[in-house]
C-alpha cells in the first residue's frame, strides 16, 4: 500500500510513535499508516509496541532524552546508534565523562534558553515595545491571558454604535496606494 493524503509512510509512523523502525514488526515495516491508525496505535498500543516503548531499541531523539543530551552530543561522542533500555541504563548509572560533560552542556543551555525568553520580555519593556504597566507581577500567564481577554471583550461591549458606523465606513472606503 503506499501513501496517500490520508496515510504516512512508516518511516513518519514509527517518528510519532517515538520507535526504532527496523526493531517494528515487519507488516509495519511495509505499509502505510493511516492517521486513523496511528491515533489508535497511540491511544492503545499493541503488545509490540508497548514493548518496544518499555524495553527498546530507541532512537537516537529517544536516547537522546533518556540520557538528558542533545542528538549532536550522541554523534560527536559515536553513540549515534539504537540502545536498549539496558544499555541507556548503564550509560546513566555509569557516567563516562563525556555523557556527564553533555549533560550539564545540554542542562546550561536549557538555563539559558529560559533565561533568554524572560529576558525578551524585559528588553522589549525596556524599549517601550511591551507596556509593563499592565503586565501582572504575580499572576499566573494563563490568568493574565484570560484578564486580558476579558477587557478586549468589555472594551468591545463599550463601543458605541457610531464607532461601529465609522469603522465599517473606513472599511468600505477604496484603499489609496501609497506609491
Amino acid at each position: 500500500m503506499q501513501p496517500s493524503g490520508t496515510a504516512m509512510r512508516p518511516q513518519t509512523a514509527a517518528k510519532k510513535l517515538g520507535i526504532y523502525l527496523p526493531a517494528a514488526p515487519q507488516e509495519f515495516q511495509d505499509g502505510a499508516i493511516t492517521h486513523a491508525e496511528l491515533r489508535d496505535l497511540h491511544t492503545n498500543p499493541p503488545e509490540w509496541l508497548a514493548e518496544l516503548r518499555r524495553t527498546g531499541p530507541y532512537p537516537r531523539p529517544i536516547v537522546a532524552q533518556k540520557l538528558g543530551i542533545s542528538v549532536t552530543a550522541l554523534k560527536k561522542n559515536d553513540m549515534d546508534k539504537p540502545l536498549n533500555a539496558a544499555e541507556v541504563k548503564e550509560l546513566l548509572e555509569n557516567q563516562p565523562d563525556w555523557l556527564r560533560a553533555a549533560r550539564t552542556a545540554h542542562a546550561d543551555s536549557r538555563a539559558e534558553s529560559a533565561e533568554g525568553s524572560e529576558g525578551d520580555v524585559e528588553s522589549a519593556a525596556a524599549s517601550g515595545e511591551v507596556d509593563t504597566s499592565k503586565l501582572p507581577e504575580n499572576k499566573d500567564f494563563v490568568d493574565a491571558i484570560e484578564e486580558s481577554l476579558a477587557e478586549g471583550e468589555a472594551a468591545v461591549g463599550e463601543a458605541t454604535p457610531a464607532d461601529a458606523e465609522a469603522e465599517s465606513e473606513s472599511a468600505d472606503a477604496p484603499e489609496e496606494d501609497a506609491k
